[in-house]
């Protein structure tokens, strides 16, 4: 969506997909999505990953708070920053071994429910944001011009 006209054009061309010179964007991102799963990038990993029955979950940029790991890893780093009393790693390590052993289990399930409401939430967002935009939308047609004809034609 935040594609110029022109960037739109060069990826439709790019991929050998045809349209026409004079559509709107509106039409051409249509367009793009009817196309883009067939034309999405495909990575080693993933086919590495489909191959052991794995798929690859892929979370939007810039969203850490959907990211179990980020969560997780940052209430562990504040347990290693309380109890690290030399500041030498063999001492991290052990305190990073010992919380992942005391923790894993009762703070991951936490973890995954912080995470599941937060989707949740960005969830009904989109349907609020989706629900107002759509009133904003406007289409014009042919036949609307006759609306605002004079009474003196």
């Amino acid at each position: 969506m935040s594609w110029t006209k022109a960037r739109i054009q060069e990826w439709l061309t790019s991929k050998s997909v045809s349209f026409e010179a004079t559509m709107v964007k509106a039409n051409l991102i249509d367009i793009v999505r009817q196309h883009k799963r067939e034309h999405s990038d495909k990575y080693v990993v993933d086919e590495m990953a489909m191959q052991h029955g794995i798929i690859v979950l892929r979370l939007p940029p810039y969203h850490c708070e959907l990211n179990p790991l980020n969560w997780y890893g940052r209430r562990l780093k504040d347990m290693l920053q309380k109890n690290n009393k030399t500041f030498k790693m063999a001492e991290v390590k052990k305190l990073f071994e010992e919380g992942l052993q005391h923790t894993m289990s009762e703070k991951w399930s936490s973890c995954i429910a912080h995470i599941i409401k937060e989707e949740d939430k960005m969830y009904g967002l989109d349907n609020m944001i989706d629900n107002v935009s759509d009133r904003f939308i406007i289409n014009v047609t042919e036949s609307d011009s006759d609306d605002f004809s004079s009474d003196d034609e």
